[in-house]
């Protein structure tokens, strides 16, 4: 059996400056920080001597492996993300960026959602990814257009209440 996956698909390389700045915060934290913490307390545990059965000198190697898999990924990330700092030529469109509210036509529901790049994405916020099916189903639509968007639970019909765009 072969543990060979294929490759996920290209998320989109766009961001905003708070999501950019918070990916470099993390970025520097880990290695400025943590990463030298890791290592100090690594080479601690290595010096108690037998390390086949030294529970925290196999927790550190595997904790340094995790924030170096972190690292390697944010650094390659940042140097391929495009900051998106203006406002889209045509505003009243849903573009990147966006905060838009929209109404489910079947239970009357309002939902407000911000659309965002795919590594700043907060459920709780209501920051989708500009790759959701939601958000490229908005895509280019205007206040009072119809739309479908492929949920997990099937299709779901939706209206564009407002669109606004906050100063990036």
């Amino acid at each position: 059996m072969s543990r060979w996956r294929p490759p996920p698909e290209k998320s989109t390389a766009l961001i905003t400056p708070a999501g950019h700045a918070r990916l470099k915060a993390e970025m520097d934290e880990l290695w400025r920080v943590r990463r030298p913490e890791v290592v100090k307390a690594l080479a601690a545990a290595a010096a108690e001597g037998d390390r086949s059965e030294n529970a925290e000198y196999i927790y550190r190697k595997k904790q340094l492996g995790e924030i170096d898999r972190r690292v390697r990924y944010l650094s390659k990330r940042l140097e391929v993300l495009r900051v998106v700092e203006t406002v889209p030529s045509d505003p009243g469109a849903v573009f990147f960026g966006a905060r838009v509210e929209l109404e489910n036509l079947s239970s009357g529901e309002c939902h407000r959602y911000r659309i965002v790049g795919p590594d700043e994405t907060d459920a709780g916020l209501g920051w989708i990814s500009i790759d959701a099916p939601l958000a490229r189903a908005m895509l280019k639509k205007r206040v009072d257009d119809e739309f479908e968007a492929m949920l997990p639970g099937g299709p779901v019909r939706f209206v564009v209440n407002e669109i606004r765009y906050d100063a990036l």
